[in-house]
């Protein structure tokens, strides 16, 4: 199945990645991409854009040549509170919120703790989305993850370049939490975590692990553009009137 929509991409602003806005868009243009979110990297990493690159995003046209642009951010995961580098001035400027962990800013933890930190990430109401949590470098209580997840409104991402580039092993957990996420009535995000254009909307490897677990489709946010915007309206964030057609 070939999704008109990915949450998780990464530009030359996070500078272990390679594209600019402008490639995504010609990329997307080719695959029939209609709209995708640009997410770089929070600036508690360690080559990850200043704060100011969030809070200017506001000049990213939210259409063009038909593409929409969702202007966001994969935030860090900061300490077992659920802290992130996202601060108000970002977040005012920002239409979605991505968060997971990353080695450089906390470091992995035991089981209880790291289950702790996501949840209590999700509980604190800013994140839309955790982002690659599979990673068996940070091992989580999935169930209790996913019951979360469920009850606070919050998607668990299987993160398509997991399977390809990065964070091998993740298959397994993978699995579990699209079953768990699936029984608790959650909501999945397929992100290809692209850092070059050309892997824009790469998901098949993420549907393959929702085709395994019969996974339903009305449950997952790449479904349609319409569906994703829902789901942020319905977590708070405003509408966007440059989407309507979309």
């Amino acid at each position: 199945m070939r999704y008109q929509v990915d949450t998780h991409t990464h530009t030359l602003a996070s500078t272990h990645a390679y594209s600019t806005i402008h490639d995504y868009i010609a990329e997307a243009k080719r695959k029939g991409i209609v709209l995708f979110a640009t997410t770089d990297h929070g600036p508690d990493m360690a080559d990850a854009p200043h704060a100011w690159h969030f809070i200017n995003s506001r000049v990213i046209p939210r259409m063009v040549d038909g593409v929409g642009i969702l202007r966001g951010i994969e935030a860090n995961i900061k300490d077992e509170f659920g802290e992130i580098d996202c601060n108000d001035r970002m977040l005012n400027e920002l239409d979605i919120i991505l968060a997971g962990f990353h080695e450089q800013v906390f470091a992995p933890k035991d089981r209880d703790t790291n289950t702790r930190a996501m949840i209590n990430a999700m509980k604190k109401g800013l994140v839309h989305v955790i982002t690659h949590p599979g990673n068996p470098k940070f091992p989580i209580d999935i169930h209790a993850v996913a019951e979360a997840a469920a009850k606070y409104n919050v998607a668990l991402e299987i993160n398509n370049s997991s399977f390809l580039h990065s964070r091998v092993g993740s298959d397994v957990n993978c699995t579990a939490i699209a079953k768990a996420v699936r029984d608790a009535g959650g909501w999945v995000s397929l992100g290809s975590d692209s850092h070059i254009a050309f892997s824009l909307g790469d998901l098949e490897m993420s549907q393959a692990i929702l085709d395994d677990v019969d996974f339903p489709a009305d449950r997952v946010l790449n479904r349609s553009p319409r569906v994703l915007l829902d789901f942020l309206e319905s977590r708070g964030m405003p509408h966007i009137p440059e989407f309507a057609g979309l």
